[in-house]
């Protein structure tokens, strides 16, 4: 990806990432951060005061993750004989099982497409993505890798039996103040998350996002896919907030030549892995 760091840059990289961590850690820790959908509370009894005016069917705008696990949650499922035999292929540069980039396997590291639940659980500022809805469908664009995806709106069903595609195939609706996107169809070569979970493509996703209030939205998934997962796979409630000042997402592009030669400039060297 673009804005890589050159040598002259290591020696601050351990800075930064700590004062990201920081920054991190007091912004989920504020006592003085409202609850989602409450205000502070002022006067008397200090009464929640309401928030400013709002469409809880209006998702327009460029919604942030905020805090939060990057995967579906802390703790899978059980899997099955075939999923965990592709958990174990994969090879990830996070969490518990990292090894260094240039030993592993992520999708990442080559601008393979990232899949839609990966995105859904990456953190970005100022948005991860920006929902535009339109009179058949609502289009969903993502900051990482510029990508997006449309969710149909015009009441037709999913398909039978889909040829795989990264992002799948949505429809959604709105139940009540929530709108519910149900997807199929994905392709398992991506990864669910940087932990290097793995999916079928037989996966079915469902997504239910709530606005709180104007500036707060709760997204929550559930996958379902018995190939991988003994069991459904419910998520932990996501937090997503609305960048009102943000004109457009970031374009971060993965661009394949500069990444191959960041490789070969520095993330293979720290590996150790000579090219010839």
């Amino acid at each position: 990806m673009r804005n890589r760091l050159s040598g002259s840059s290591l020696p601050v990289i351990a800075g930064v990432i700590s004062a990201v961590i920081l920054v991190s850690l007091t912004f989920a820790q504020d006592p003085e951060q409202p609850a989602a959908g409450k205000g502070k509370g002022k006067g008397k009894g200090n009464a929640a005061q309401p928030g400013p005016p709002h469409d809880p069917h209006d998702l327009f705008g460029i919604w942030a993750r905020r805090g939060g696990t990057l995967a579906m949650s802390d703790q899978a499922p059980p899997m099955t004989a075939w999923g965990k035999a592709k958990f174990d292929s994969y090879k990830p540069s996070y969490g518990p099982r990292a090894i260094p980039p240039a030993l592993g396997n992520d999708p990442m590291g080559n601008c393979d497409p990232l899949g839609l639940t990966r995105l859904l659980m990456l953190e970005n500022n100022p948005g991860d993505f920006e929902f535009l809805p339109a009179r058949d469908r609502v289009v969903q664009f993502f900051d990482r890798f510029h990508v997006y995806r449309i969710i149909w709106t015009d009441g037709r069903e999913l398909p039978k039996d889909p040829d795989p595609r990264w992002m799948g195939y949505s429809v959604g609706k709105w139940d009540g103040d929530t709108f519910v996107v149900n997807s199929v169809g994905f392709d398992e070569r991506s990864w669910l998350d940087h932990f290097g979970n793995p999916h079928s493509d037989q996966m079915r996703l469902e997504e239910r996002y709530h606005r709180l209030d104007r500036d707060n939205m709760e997204l929550s998934l559930t996958l379902t896919d018995p190939k991988t997962y003994a069991t459904p796979w419910v998520s932990e409630k996501k937090n997503l907030r609305l960048s009102p000042n943000a004109e457009f997402v970031d374009e971060l592009f993965c661009v394949p030549s500069e990444e191959q030669a960041f490789n070969r400039r520095m993330r293979d060297v720290a590996g150790g892995v000579v090219h010839k």
